[in-house]
């Protein structure tokens, strides 16, 4: 079993024809993902080939749905079309649509993650890594061949941290890693992710990276306080970040005392989650949690 993402399936890419979906598409499909199919109006009927597989090029989501049962979509189009290509997939009753393109306007990552939550679409993303099932399915540009299966969940703001703490447990294995997005606005949260690695039965242990800025981290402190049984283990990035600088993603920003990764840390160890200084004394800390529990 794994979150939101399995074996089964079905992955649309909008902009699979740029040179990042292109790139991507050919990652993802050797990674296992079953890759149906790409959508760009202009392109529409014709095939691009990936190694050993040709994948057709649809003029829409929905004749993409239609054609191949898609239920899944990774999002590669430049910022300015991300809110039509996101709406597009929502209307098209997308289940899935993991959103990588960064630079997006806030108000339209409002509209659009608005608007696809309200038609029961799950959005990842964002300015997102995307995620991966190891051994299962991969949607995004996470690398496939850094972590196997296994019993942790991972959920992060940071993609390069998603890609550390990956390494760090490549051998004990993960259901799933979801690299939320960093943006001020995202489809999926930490909560969103806690409440799914809670209820999967494939699921020992959670994994939450935070960072600087917001109160996301606050939150799912609460919530792990009050719904999540599993033990949890955080790391929040940006102990020596300088107040009032934006700190690589937009919704890194710290205002006074308000969205410090002391004030982080703090009230997540509340909540009974261990938090480590580093991402290495991170791994540790869910190695220790994992010897304690064999």
């Amino acid at each position: 079993m794994a979150v939101y993402l399995t074996k089964d399936s079905k992955v649309l890419v909008q902009g699979m024809t740029g040179g990042e979906g292109m790139k991507h598409t050919r990652r993802m499909i050797a990674a296992g993902t079953d890759v149906v199919g790409g959508v760009n109006p202009r392109k529409a009927g014709r095939t691009v080939d990936f190694d050993d597989r040709s994948v057709p090029v649809f003029g829409s989501v929905a004749d993409g749905i239609r054609s191949t049962g898609a239920d899944a979509t990774v999002v590669f189009v430049p910022p300015a079309f991300a809110k039509s290509a996101v709406t597009e997939a929502a209307d098209a009753g997308i289940g899935l649509a993991v959103v990588i393109t960064e630079g997006i306007p806030v108000h339209d990552s409002v509209a659009f993650t608005t608007y696809a939550r309200a038609r029961g679409t799950r959005l990842i993303g964002p300015n997102c890594p995307g995620l991966i099932s190891p051994g299962q399915s991969n949607a995004g540009i996470i690398p496939a061949d850094i972590a196997k299966p296994g019993r942790v969940g991972l959920v992060s703001k940071s993609g390069t941290l998603t890609y550390q703490l990956m390494y760090e447990l490549r051998d004990v294995g993960f259901s799933t890693c979801v690299g939320i997005g960093g943006d001020p606005v995202v489809g999926t949260s930490h909560i969103d992710c806690l409440a799914a690695f809670e209820d999967d039965p494939d699921t020992d242990l959670v994994v939450l990276i935070g960072e600087i800025g917001g109160d996301a981290e606050e939150r799912a402190a609460a919530y792990v306080r009050d719904h999540v049984t599993k033990p949890v283990v955080g790391y929040i990035a940006g102990f020596s970040a300088p107040e009032g600088r934006t700190m690589g993603h937009a919704g890194a920003i710290v205002s006074g005392s308000s969205g410090t990764a002391q004030a982080k840390k703090e009230a997540l160890e509340a909540a009974g989650v261990r938090v480590g200084s580093t991402p290495t004394g991170t791994a540790q800390l869910v190695l220790d949690l994992l010897g304690n529990r064999t």
